[in-house]
């Protein structure tokens, strides 16, 4: 029994090496494989960019988006990243015609402090309506 285990070890053995012997250019081998996996940035944003998605606001573009939010509903931007990405995400909407803008607007701002009415939704539609041009 013990020889049989010795022989399929080798036999095993034999088999890793001879698959990890190299018959071609080894220099070529020898360099570690780029990583797929590895997002590139760039598509990214130009998926995110065809998607209707704009870049995240800076600046003054910031300040007017938080701004026009405020105009609507101070509780809006209780925690302004929130109502940044809430704005984003809507863009996508907008952008891309979506039924329910009005609908999904609700859905993205409403909070546990503050549900948006179908009024405040409108509000905010065309508010965003400028800052989604920039996707």
């Amino acid at each position: 029994m013990k020889r049989i285990t010795a022989v399929v070890l080798l036999a095993a053995l034999a088999t890793l090496t001879a698959c990890s012997s190299d018959s071609g250019d080894s220099k070529a081998d020898s360099k570690p494989a780029a990583n797929s996996s590895a997002p590139n940035k760039g598509a990214a944003e130009d998926a995110a960019k065809s998607a209707g998605l704009p870049p995240e606001p800076s600046g003054k573009t910031r300040d007017a988006l938080l701004a026009a939010l405020l105009d609507v509903n101070p509780a809006l931007i209780a925690d302004e990243e929130d109502a940044i990405d809430a704005a984003r995400n809507q863009c996508m909407a907008i952008n891309g015609k979506a039924e329910r803008l009005d609908w999904s607007a609700q859905q993205r701002f409403s909070s546990s402090a503050h549900q948006v009415t179908e009024a405040e939704a409108k509000h905010i539609n065309t508010a965003l309506t400028e800052f989604c041009k920039t996707a």
